[in-house]
């Protein structure tokens, strides 16, 4: 579990030269959404699918609010027990001494430093949360002393997750999706991306998108970290698609 927003230049999904956040419609609506959240001290979900940016978009767009907003981040990458959830806000809170031994002295803990000022806290990977962990974080934020607002942010099933649980969803402020990029964004957003696709012909990204990355941005990440490769040892200056079939051949088949 990991507790702060990570660092700017791990936004992207690899180690890429050049290679630049942009602002996709998405992002754009994941800002506006975030900062309503925050504003109401809410609770919000935004959810979608492997590699569609989810963490990207709310991290960079976190880090934009910070330091004026405290924000909290805790990735679950098991499915946790409350005890290891209540542990974990004690750290993050930063919380001095040991972490009580009762569950009643520890709740009361908590909800005296979620009292003290406005906080944010993102959950990641909330569908790991069973229906206990998630019932706890409801616990907290309906204390009416505590100031807190939470972003769940999951991939597949997390809507599905939290949607079980009539106490949590009934309180949830904005759901979001993120999709795939369309055939149409890919050609918008690609160019701006990284400096490869500025000059590459639109029938040669549209060849990409449908032959490997899929308007998937961690697809489109790997796929030109390839290409960027493969320009440099040919010595060529533009994508072409005897390029990107040498970049495909080190990705898995699809289709």
């Amino acid at each position: 579990m990991t507790r702060r927003l990570p660092p700017a230049p791990t936004d992207q999904y690899v180690t890429l030269s050049q290679a630049r956040l942009v602002a996709t419609r998405a992002l754009l609506t994941v800002r506006e959404n975030l900062a309503d959240t925050i504003a109401a001290r809410a609770m919000m979900c935004i959810h979608g699918g492997a590699g569609f940016g989810k963490t990207v978009a709310v991290t960079s767009c976190l880090r934009e609010l910070e330091p004026g907003e405290e924000i909290h981040r805790i990735t679950f990458h098991a499915r946790p027990t409350t005890r290891a959830v209540r542990h974990e806000l004690f750290t993050s809170l930063g919380l001095p001494g040991q972490p009580p031994r009762y569950a009643s002295e520890f709740d009361h803990l908590l909800k005296t430093a979620l009292a003290t000022h406005p906080r944010t806290l993102v959950l990641d990977e909330a569908q790991w949360l069973s229906s206990d962990q998630l019932e706890y974080v409801r616990y907290l934020w309906d204390d009416p002393y505590t100031q807190l607002a939470v972003v769940f942010v999951g991939g597949e099933g997390c809507y599905q997750t939290l949607r079980k649980e009539p106490m949590l969803s009934s309180r949830i402020f904005i759901w979001q999706r993120l999709a795939r990029l369309t055939p149409e964004e890919v050609l918008d957003v690609i160019p701006l991306y990284h400096p490869i696709w500025a000059e590459a012909d639109p029938g040669d990204i549209a060849f990409a998108d449908q032959h490997a990355a899929h308007g998937n941005f961690r697809n489109w990440a790997r796929l030109t970290a390839h290409t960027h490769t493969a320009l440099q040892r040919t010595g060529r200056t533009r994508v072409d698609q005897e390029v990107l079939r040498w970049a495909f051949s080190r990705l898995a088949p699809t289709g």
